[in-house]
């Protein structure tokens, strides 16, 4: 199958499957993640081919549906692209790139080592960044019927996948366990452009929301 023809059908695809999910991980997710990742691309010199099949497929069975299953994700995205009959280092390196992605804990360590990956994944932490991600993290929370808000349960950095992935904390403390913590993580000098600002737009908003939680706005 001609590339064209595969980042096509990847669309369709993946499309059918996420819209309409309500935790912010729908197909406009995947969409505006595809958008970012060949706008970064561009200005990195990837390969977009791999960059637009990677940012397309990277939520197809995200972990956090799958009972914390991280193989879920990269299996789905190698079996679909096999159907395309997609050469297998692309394959491979589409599925390196799923298996990768996802922040994994403040302490884990981050094994996205490709110029594509990177890109990806920088496109995919934007998204958890600005208004978009504040209305991201909210869905998210709400969908998994956790607190917006718990002034006794403090944040913790957690050091490891296996800790991160069995938080049930509330939604704030989701901004200091990772999404203020992304604009430092930005691999590309792209992708560090465009998060400063989203991520002063969430110190603002943090700061309206303790306002008015006190009392004091």
């Amino acid at each position: 199958m001609l590339n064209a023809e595969a980042v096509t059908a990847t669309e369709k695809f993946v499309r059918n499957k996420l819209e309409g999910e309500g935790s912010g991980h729908d197909w406009w997710h995947v969409f505006q993640v595809r958008n970012h990742a060949l706008l970064i691309g561009k200005e990195e010199g990837a390969d977009l081919y791999i960059v637009e099949l990677a940012a397309l497929l990277h939520d197809i069975a995200d972990w956090k549906f799958t009972d914390g299953d991280e193989t879920v994700g990269p299996r789905v995205a190698r079996e679909w692209l096999e159907s395309l009959a997609v050469a297998e280092d692309a394959i491979r390196h589409v599925s390196g790139i799923i298996e990768h992605i996802s922040f994994k804990g403040a302490g884990a360590e981050n094994k996205i080592t490709t110029l594509e990956g990177k890109v990806v994944q920088d496109a995919d932490r934007l998204e958890a960044l600005g208004a978009i991600g504040i209305a991201r993290c909210f869905a998210y929370g709400g969908h998994k019927c956790k607190p917006i808000y718990d002034p006794t349960v403090k944040p913790v950095m957690h050091d490891g996948f296996a800790s991160y992935k069995k938080n049930q904390s509330h939604s704030i403390n989701h901004f200091y366990e990772k999404l203020l913590l992304l604009k430092e993580r930005m691999n590309t000098a792209a992708g560090k452009r465009l998060a400063e600002s989203r991520h002063c737009f969430m110190e603002q908003f943090l700061e309206q929301f303790f306002k008015e939680w006190e009392g004091r706005g």
